[in-house]
């Protein structure tokens, strides 16, 4: 029998009783999975108990820390090694092997991740990809935190990033990334998402040269340009044209309108707040 890998899971969720049998039952190659829930109203828990999972129940006051900084600071993870799953992304052998292979020698405290996106019930395989750094030791360090007056309503964080202290890498193999939710969940995020945007721009722009040094060079030419009319059309032009996403067919094309319309829905949240001096 094949030894677990010495990576404790976090999953954190909230109603995410369609998504989380599929992401549980990749992970039999794990042997501490942890479940961070919200109250959910549906079978949640239940369905993360039954995996063997362990449940923490986590209530956000609206202060810090948010969910994962929140799991990070309160739960003792059986191994130093950390990774952070969305119950809408899925685990699969070649990155599992990856992980066996790389993580028992490597220098780095952390991997950023790529995924495969499913978008209308099809996987993409051109465009932009996503990724983000969703594996590292526990000591390396912890999420970034805004100002309260800057955060989105929800109870988690939504872009922040792990600010680590060493060398981060980047694992070659990708998870799948699928919301069996649909066309209508992932449209509600993603206003959520874009008034999270529009907030850490406005908090940005008056912040010190610090906060700036945090940013990568994508992240840095981003938050440089979210106000700016063009910056949703080469997006579009970026990933539709350039990283060909046309070649995914419809779901690709009508994920790089939705990705155009997301930026400038930002842009405008940005006008709104200048002119009446309210969070986005």
């Amino acid at each position: 029998m094949t030894a677990p890998i010495s990576v404790s899971i976090c999953i954190p969720v909230k109603n995410e009783a369609v998504n989380l049998p599929a992401c549980l039952s990749a992970l039999k190659d794990f042997d501490d999975i942890v479940v961070v829930d919200s109250g959910s109203t549906d079978e949640t828990a239940k369905i993360a108990e039954r995996a063997g999972a362990t449940v923490l129940q986590f209530r956000w006051n609206g202060q810090f820390p948010k969910k994962r900084n929140w799991a990070l600071n309160h739960h003792s993870f059986k191994y130093p090694w950390i990774l952070f799953l969305d119950a809408d992304e899925r685990m699969n052998p070649t990155f599992v092997e990856e992980l066996r292979r790389v993580l028992p020698t490597t220098s780095h405290v952390g991997f950023w991740i790529s995924f495969t996106n499913w978008f209308m019930g099809a996987p993409l395989h051109h465009g932009d990809v996503f990724r983000k750094l969703a594996l590292f030791r526990r000591e390396a360090g912890a999420y970034e935190r805004f100002p309260e007056d800057y955060w989105s309503h929800l109870d988690m964080e939504v872009h922040e990033h792990p600010l680590l202290h060493g060398s981060v890498g980047e694992l070659k193999s990708r998870l799948d990334h699928q919301d069996y939710r649909g066309l209508k969940n992932y449209l509600a995020r993603h206003n959520e998402y874009s008034s999270w945007e529009a907030n850490r721009y406005l908090w940005l722009d008056q912040a010190d040269v610090s906060a700036w040094a945090e940013l990568n060079p994508r992240q840095k030419f981003k938050y440089r340009n979210l106000h700016r009319w063009w910056l949703a059309w080469l997006y579009w032009f970026v990933a539709v044209i350039v990283k060909k996403g046309f070649l995914d067919g419809p779901p690709g094309i009508a994920l790089g309108r939705f990705k155009r319309h997301y930026f400038q829905e930002i842009r405008l949240k940005i006008q709104e707040a200048r002119r009446t001096g309210k969070a986005a």
